[in-house]
């Protein structure tokens, strides 16, 4: 083992592009061009102004995930502050100067072409930040309360800035993300509990600092047929084209409730919506299929490194991956309030997906580097 880890320690690219996981990228792949071809139906028959820019960014999203995976797994250890203490500044700087988009304030515009949502940046340093904080403790460490004190800050205050542009979904989902690494990295479910507890004693209080969209998206998912023409109106009809695709779906480009302009944002938030309508029950759970495999990659992934920072950073990669497909799924279902999150992979959307291709190059980086050992402090051995 120790001549192994050696011998991939002195790998070059060359040989560590040879080491990357070809099945997980062909899974990543195939997941992806079902999001452009549904792009392609969403658009009326037309490549543009959705599938084409998307395959772009798919494209290059691809070579950043394989620069990501064959660095030193080491240069991300030491990195990991700096990569959160950066996203947390853009995420002030979008407090300060983001720009404004369908009610929130949650991208910041690069030289007026480009659109940066820094909470999707957040959650890949949030991430290795994490990784790197548990690698360096024992159990016993861990099992103290006081040395749970500075992740919980590091987890709750970026989502404080993601509540406040207002994004509560993400807020909710940064804060999910957090508490699976805390799981995984050893944290006793009786902690949870109690959080929870505390949690769940401050809703009334909490209810009262909610903005009146965020109240009307909660009592709407209780009672949608309320107001069936206004804030209803968009998970009834998600309701109705999922059931109207029966088994086997209406077919290609034959979904009447988004061809007919009824089904909103069919493009991000309700895609697979879409993709059930008309490719139906079949399409929607072999999607499915697809997420469960790559989930199922890359826990083996992640459970054959040899250090904890690469098993933390991969299980985190790819807790967080479908946590988010399976709210995305749940929500455009009714079964969860709409909380505006994409369908990993399939969603239109350039930083969702480009950020994702990232983590998706730490997962792979991971695999790379199985045999690499990490010291407390990222040294090959301990000091």
């Amino acid at each position: 083992m120790a001549l192994l880890a050696a011998s991939r320690r002195g790998m070059g690219v060359i040989d560590k592009l040879r080491q990357v996981n070809a099945g997980l990228i062909v899974l990543i792949a195939i997941v992806s061009s079902i999001g452009f071809v549904t792009l392609y139906s969403a658009a009326g028959g037309s490549w543009d102004p959705w599938a084409s820019r998307q395959m772009i960014r798919f494209g290059v999203g691809i070579l950043l995930m394989l620069a990501v995976a064959v660095i030193e797994q080491r240069f991300w250890f030491r990195i990991a502050y700096a990569l959160y203490f950066g996203a947390f500044v853009l995420l002030v700087a979008v407090d300060v100067a983001g720009a404004i988009g369908m009610g929130a304030q949650r991208w910041l515009d690069v030289g007026g072409i480009i659109q940066i949502q820094p909470s999707e940046l957040m959650k890949i340093a949030l991430i290795l930040t994490l990784a790197r904080y548990f690698h360096g403790l024992t159990i016993e460490q861990i099992g103290n309360p006081l040395y749970l004190l500075w992740p919980t800050f590091l987890v709750m205050a970026p989502a404080g800035l993601v509540a406040k542009q207002p994004d509560l979904g993400s807020a909710i989902l940064l804060v999910l993300m957090g508490a699976v690494v805390f799981f995984l990295a050893g944290v006793r479910v009786w902690k949870f509990l109690v959080i929870g507890g505390c949690a769940g004693a401050v809703v009334p209080i909490a209810w009262k600092f909610l903005r009146d969209y965020q109240k009307q998206r909660v009592l709407t998912f209780l009672n949608p047929e309320s107001d069936p023409l206004g804030s209803g109106y968009h998970i009834i009809q998600s309701k109705i084209a999922l059931g109207s695709g029966g088994i086997w779906g209406k077919g290609f480009m034959q979904g009447t409730q988004s061809h007919l302009q009824f089904l909103p944002e069919r493009q991000t938030d309700f895609i697979f919506t879409m993709l059930s309508e008309e490719w139906g029950f079949v399409g929607g759970l072999t999607l499915i299929g697809l997420y469960t495999l790559i989930l199922l990659y890359g826990i083996s992934i992640s459970l054959r490194s040899r250090s904890q920072f690469g098993r933390l950073t991969g299980m985190g990669v790819i807790a967080a991956f479908y946590i988010y497909a399976s709210i995305n799924m749940a929500m455009v279902m009714g079964v969860l309030p709409v909380v505006g999150e994409p369908l990993p992979l399939v969603s239109y959307g350039g930083t969702s997906m480009m950020s994702l291709l990232i983590a998706f190059g730490l997962l792979i980086n991971v695999y790379v580097h199985r045999d690499q050992f990490i010291g407390r402090w990222g040294s090959g051995a301990d000091a």
